[in-house]
């Protein structure tokens, strides 16, 4: 025999599944999140060597799918107006193609292909919310889920799981700094004359305080009086 909190809990389910095919339409389209993403934040020169050592892997993976040979000379353009980012990430990836066996000119005029980059600072105006439950919340909590539905109660000890559990996400957020209202978008490519054969773009975030690093330096414009004599 069932129990009245079962057939409670048919009834309220029941129910929530009559006014959600009542509210079948809507004015406006309604406001959903993505799905559960994780996003790296730059937070000093070291994580631009990473950053740099993941785009040569991944750059030199897409040349040899199309057949490119590693040793076809190239060359890594800087940015016109480089921020300090822009100088060090060059830095960067001139090692690592070096370190890989990739023939680096230091010229354009000479080099079979061109790699280039540039950066795209975004500046959020809205609340970052500092945490949000992730995998180990998650996966507590479809745990407790799964318990309760076959048990039919929510134990004590499952409580306290989710607690640590959420407690392991919060301990992650804080590492990393949280998310922040900045961000940066890298876009690498790779061009023979006017084909494109890499292109790659990745998300950071960033500390708001280290946003300057990235932006390009403003250029001072002097104001000169023409004096007709």
């Amino acid at each position: 025999m069932r129990s009245w909190k079962s057939i409670g809990l048919m009834a309220l389910a029941g129910a929530s599944v009559a006014v959600l095919t009542a509210c079948g339409s809507a004015p406006i389209p309604v406001a959903t999140n993505f799905d559960y993403a994780t996003q790296q934040k730059a937070r000093s020169a070291g994580h631009w060597d990473l950053m740099a050592r993941d785009v040569v892997a991944q750059t030199l993976g897409t040349l040899e799918g199309v057949g490119v040979a590693r040793n076809t000379a190239i060359y890594v353009d800087l940015p016109h107006r480089a921020s300090e980012f822009d100088r060090g990430f060059r830095e960067f990836l001139v090692t690592k193609l070096v370190q890989s066996g990739v023939t680096v000119l230091d010229n354009a005029r000479d080099a079979d292909l061109q790699l280039s980059y540039g950066t795209q600072v975004v500046v959020h105006k809205s609340d970052r919310p500092y945490f949000i439950p992730g995998q180990f919340t998650m996966l507590a909590g479809g745990l407790m889920a799964a318990y309760g539905l076959r048990h039919e109660h929510l134990d004590t000890k499952l409580l306290a799981t989710l607690g640590l559990a959420g407690a392991a996400d919060f301990a992650n957020s804080i590492n990393a700094g949280g998310p922040t209202h900045t961000e940066v978008i890298l876009t690498t490519s790779v061009k023979r004359a006017n084909q494109y054969l890499v292109r790659k773009t990745d998300v950071y975030y960033l500390e708001d305080v280290d946003a300057p690093l990235f932006l390009k330096p403003v250029v001072s414009v002097s104001n000169f009086n023409v004096v007709d004599r």
